[in-house]
């Protein structure tokens, strides 16, 4: 069995609120969604930003948007405090999605 990175699937897009990022996948072929709901859970996604999660501030949310194509990730606590609060470089996440991107996905 082969394997791609999760790039050559799909493309993401990022939202925030508050010191929570909304990390969007969305399959460029249709036929690549059920790969996507069996291999991008929101366990996988967690593991994949474990060193940035705040454990406290609530698990990680998978949200299937069949419609589309794509799924919704919610990851609470991850901005650190949000755009406000923060002094990271990426206070808004944009980079999280990029990130996110590089899980192996089995072809």
């Amino acid at each position: 069995m082969s394997a791609a990175k999760l790039r050559e699937l799909a493309h993401s897009r990022t939202g925030d609120k508050g010191d929570t990022s909304n990390i969007s996948v969305i399959a460029f072929n249709t036929l690549d969604y059920p790969r996507l709901l069996e291999q991008l859970t929101a366990e996988r996604v967690a593991a994949h930003f474990a060193e940035l999660l705040d454990p406290q501030a609530g698990a990680v949310r998978r949200y299937e948007l069949p419609n589309v194509h794509a799924l919704n990730f919610v990851l609470p606590g991850i901005l650190k405090g949000g755009v406000t609060r923060s002094l990271a470089l990426d206070a808004h996440g944009k980079a999280l999605g990029a990130a996110l991107l590089d899980i192996e996905i089995e072809l």
